[in-house]
């Protein structure tokens, strides 16, 4: 029995993860943790309630300000908006960044009370993004209420323009921002604690339009309709075929045009998503898409025999995500690894567009992790979370961080 003891005492020493949480200072910010799952909770709900549509994330990110304040850390706005709260390293100028996305896919107006169905919250944005939001101010309280001092600097920020049009903006900007300085990004997105995204998918976004002469639906029957070219079009794009491998993908996701239902519009818009693994499939895709619409605006021209400047076609770029991977023996995989070992946490590894996609494009190691609890039905009005199990994801953080900036005496 002695031995044994002895064995796995030994193991416990040789483990750095064990003897970082062993430290008086972590197992005090894990303690902080396991009482105040619910106090986080709160916070969340309460961010979860304060509208955030893509480029209007000010209320959301005033509120965010004042929790980090609250919690003892400097805290700034920077030039995009986003909120930038910095808990000081002692010896180093090496920078741990972890930022959480401000922004949610809905429009202004969406209902976003949370409400309660059994263990469950539901709240659109209320996992994608408010867990990582919570995320960030639990950690920040969990570091400040440990007094623990660590060698490299830990940025904490709640970025803009993850989603839709933002085009990453946020994210570029903290990376501009700190520069050389980055030693390691996490984009903390989501709740789940059972993956490591370690590849960036890439991604297009762009608007086709098309423009007529528009007229009356009776009078002018006959004439180009820009809806109509736009639907040719798409309907050629869908034929195109997609690889399993690389795994790529593309959506339709926003169409307008038209004044009236009795009048021939004189406009007509479709934005795009493309997405790929390979940027060489991606650039595939966006060509295929340029060709097709451009084929479906010739066959509603030539149906109609109207001039060939009846119609005019144009595109648009909405946003490019870079593609990037974390190399498999990177020392940031490896330290996550080690953490999960030490909870009991078992993983994958994940491909994803992620606010990680920046990073990881420039070289930086980078990945995307989740916040804790469980959720799901994201982009929608049903999406939910139950934060059963949030604890665990705050204490994943908190020894990544910890493992990362280097304990001080």
């Amino acid at each position: 029995m002695f031995l044994w003891m002895a064995a796995l005492s030994a193991r416990a020493t040789e483990d750095p993860v064990a003897k970082i949480a062993d430290d008086s200072r972590c197992a005090r910010g894990l303690a902080w943790i396991e009482k105040n799952s619910s106090w986080v909770t709160e916070q969340h709900i309460r961010l979860t309630e304060i509208p955030a549509p893509e480029f209007e994330e000010a209320k959301r990110a005033q509120a965010l300000k004042e929790m980090f304040a609250t919690a003892g850390l400097p805290v700034r706005l920077d030039k995009v908006g986003n909120v930038v709260a910095e808990f000081p390293g002692t010896s180093s100028r090496e920078v741990i960044l972890l930022a959480a996305h401000l922004d949610t896919v809905f429009p202004e107006g969406t209902d976003v009370h949370v409400r309660r169905e059994g263990s469950q919250l539901l709240a659109p944005g209320i996992s994608d993004n408010g867990v990582g939001l919570s995320a960030l101010i639990g950690l920040a309280r969990a570091l400040s209420e440990s007094h623990i001092r660590l060698a490299k600097t830990v940025v904490l920020a709640g970025d803009v323009g993850e989603e839709g049009e933002g085009n990453l903006r946020g994210m570029r900007t903290l990376v501009d921002s700190y520069g050389s300085r980055l030693s390691a990004v996490i984009a903390v997105d989501g709740p789940s604690t059972d993956y490591i995204t370690t590849q960036a998918i890439a991604s297009r976004r762009l608007e086709a339009s098309v423009t007529g002469p528009g007229g009356h639906s009776w009078s002018d029957f006959g004439a180009p309709n820009p809806i109509t070219a736009l639907s040719r079009g798409i309907v050629q794009f869908s034929s195109v075929s997609i690889p399993e491998e690389p795994r790529s993908s593309y959506n339709f996701g926003i169409m307008e045009g038209g004044t009236s239902v009795n009048s021939i519009p004189s406009r007509a818009v479709v934005k795009v998503d493309l997405r790929s693994e390979e940027e060489s499939e991606l650039a595939r895709l966006e060509t295929a898409l340029r060709q097709a619409i451009q084929s479906g605006v010739n066959q509603e021209i030539a149906a109609t025999n109207s001039s060939n400047n009846a119609l005019q076609l144009s595109f648009r770029s909405l946003g490019t995500r870079p593609a990037g991977k974390l190399p498999d023996d990177s020392p940031l995989l490896e330290t996550i690894r080690s953490v999960d070992r030490y909870l009991g946490n078992r993983t994958r590894l994940e491909r994803s567009s992620t606010d990680a996609n920046i990073p990881l494009s420039l070289g930086i190691p980078a990945v995307a992790l989740g916040g804790g609890g469980k959720g799901g039905g994201s982009h929608t009005l049903d999406e939910w979370y139950d934060p059963a199990g949030r604890d665990l994801g705050l204490k994943r953080l908190f020894l990544i961080v910890a493992s990362l900036a280097g304990l001080e005496s």
